[in-house]
């Protein structure tokens, strides 16, 4: 590897680890900006609706005056597409929700989470592809931290329909980032995230349909911190910056980073979820909770390092490329 292509490499990996820091951030702001809605009588199911289908809305504005080109899509990349919106929008965010009514937020949250190691054995057992030792153990090193913030021993319960949305909603997350690091590589992240959140969007309509939202709650005022504020205000907040922004940084991130990479340091979203809670809607957070985001921050600066290290195809043995003589 030449100097220079050692420097291109470097300034790809430090603007994609900048961008999934940044997506993580605004990811980590949903739930201060949801919970306050629900509080005020709108339905998870109802929130997702409306963020979704708001971040749609806002993304084909912004589009189609700003790149009107980037709506017209290759017909070979709509299967693509669909996947990306059915699976890595939609799935994700129903099947959270469906474990979270049925078993703690914990352990949901943690279900959901395991998506680094689901898509590090896809590239490792499907791409066959060598990652480095320490991306294995950086990984490891993120998931205990997770499981220390989201204190998933406590009010642990068996529900198996709960436990297979969670596990359904960790495969719905691989493949968000595996379909996203394809999807970025043949279509700009613009375009990528606007026709998957409208497919996302349509596809959420059937279980929460948009006549079915109690627009007269919209207008009424909900806490929020020290302030009382109107209920679209934070529905809006939620639908441009924790879904639109949060996805489009994400996506972005994919085109300089692979997405095993991708996914550890999205682990980061967590620590910015509990620690928004804390500041703004005053939930306790606890030592064991402040450990485990040091944990998990260590994992995930250990696994960006190892980013930087080459990775190699997994190739048979030697003797299998010798060919006899004569």
């Amino acid at each position: 590897m030449t100097v220079e292509t050692s420097t291109r490499v470097t300034a790809g990996t430090g603007r994609g680890t900048v961008l999934i820091t940044l997506a993580s951030f605004s990811f980590g702001t949903s739930g201060v900006l949801a919970k306050p809605t629900m509080d005020a009588g709108l339905s998870p199911q109802q929130v997702t609706s409306v963020r979704i289908g708001l971040a749609a809305l806002v993304l084909l504005a912004v589009v189609a005056t700003r790149r009107p080109d980037l709506l017209r899509i290759d017909p070979a990349d709509w299967k693509l597409l669909a996947g990306y919106g059915l699976v890595g929008v939609a799935g994700v965010q129903l099947l959270y929700f469906a474990a979270v009514s049925r078993i703690p937020i914990g352990i949901a949250m943690l279900l959901e989470f395991t998506a680094p190691i689901l898509v590090a054995l896809w590239v490792r057992f499907v791409r066959r592809t060598v990652l480095p030792a320490r991306m294995w153990v950086g990984t490891v090193l993120a998931m205990l931290g997770l499981a220390l913030v989201a204190q998933v021993w406590q009010g642990l319960r068996l529900d198996a329909i709960g436990l297979l949305a969670g596990v359904g909603a960790a495969l719905c997350a691989a493949a968000y980032f595996i379909v996203g690091e394809r999807g970025a590589a043949r279509i700009e992240p613009l375009g990528l995230v606007t026709w998957g959140m409208v497919v996302g969007a349509v596809a959420i309509f059937f279980l929460a349909p948009p006549w079915t939202i109690p627009f007269d709650l919209l207008d009424d005022g909900t806490d929020f911190g020290g302030w009382h504020v109107p209920v679209w205000t934070l529905l809006v907040a939620c639908a441009v910056i924790s879904t639109a922004l949060a996805y489009l940084l994400s996506i972005s991130a994919l085109r300089d980073l692979p997405a095993n990479v991708v996914s550890v340091l999205a682990l980061v979203e967590p620590i910015v979820a509990t620690a928004l809670a804390w500041l703004i809607l005053g939930q306790a957070l606890t030592v064991v909770q402040v450990a485990g985001a040091v944990v998990l921050l260590i994992g995930a600066t250990v696994v960006q390092l190892a980013a930087r290290a080459p990775v190699v195809p997994d190739l048979p043995p030697a003797s299998e490329h010798v060919h006899p003589v004569g």
